[in-house]
């Protein structure tokens, strides 16, 4: 059947390259995400020297710091690779996102000392975790105040055309070519998360690989069988 053939599926022709694009103009913009988009795009205009960008695993938080480090001519780095030692070089380019400050083996003197500094040089930081800086564990009483008093914005769940739009670009990034019947049927029956987008993508990839068998509606139906009432 050829493709001009009215009874054949319409394809999305995705294969762009082989690789997860961190660049602006690919950061997919929705009503869960835009208050956050627009703070990143505004960022000499922030309430704060340093803001918490929080929202679930996959929800866009990596995008968002790279598109942010590159506009402010910073750099981004994991939350564990800070320590006493780093502290006075940390803000060098005067713009410094931190990854997964939430996470159990942050070092809180330095994450104390680099707020700090971040007022003394005019500098900025952009903080980015799972949860609100208020639930965090924090120990050290003078850096649990100063994450209180910390903006925040949140990137919320995806609605039906942000998650159809994600899951489009997620089989983009692994050079998949996909029916569009697929991307309406997944995103009726995959919980509304990034992180469930991640996963379908992955795992239908993989199948389709062990099977020999093209990514479409029929391969997600037999994955998906028994998984949702």
């Amino acid at each position: 059947m050829s493709s001009s053939d009215p009874a054949s599926p319409r394809q999305l022709n995705l294969a762009l390259g082989y690789r997860e694009s961190f660049d602006r103009a690919d950061f997919l913009c929705g009503r869960g995400n835009e208050s956050a988009l627009a703070l990143i795009d505004r960022w000499t205009d922030w309430p704060a020297r340093a803001i918490a960008l929080i929202g679930p695993e996959g929800s866009g938080k990596t995008h968002l710091a790279a598109i942010w480090a590159k506009a402010a001519g910073g750099r981004v780095i994991a939350s564990h690779a800070i320590d006493a030692f780093s502290v006075p070089q940390a803000l060098s380019s005067a713009a410094l996102a931190i990854e997964d400050a939430d996470r159990s083996e942050l070092n809180e003197a330095a994450l104390f000392h680099l707020l700090n500094l971040a007022q003394e040089q005019s500098a900025y930081i952009l903080l980015t975790a799972r949860q609100a800086p208020v639930t965090w564990p924090i120990s050290l009483p003078d850096l649990a105040s100063r994450l209180r008093a910390l903006p925040v914005v949140a990137l919320e769940p995806p609605d039906d055309a942000l998650l159809a739009a994600i899951l489009v670009k997620l089989f983009t990034d692994r050079q998949l070519v996909v029916d569009e019947r697929l991307i309406e049927f997944l995103v009726h029956r995959i919980e509304r998360s990034f992180a469930a987008a991640q996963a379908v993508v992955a795992e239908l990839d993989q199948e389709a690989m062990r099977l020999k068998r093209p990514v479409n509606r029929a391969l997600a139906a037999e994955m998906l069988r028994g998984r949702n009432p």
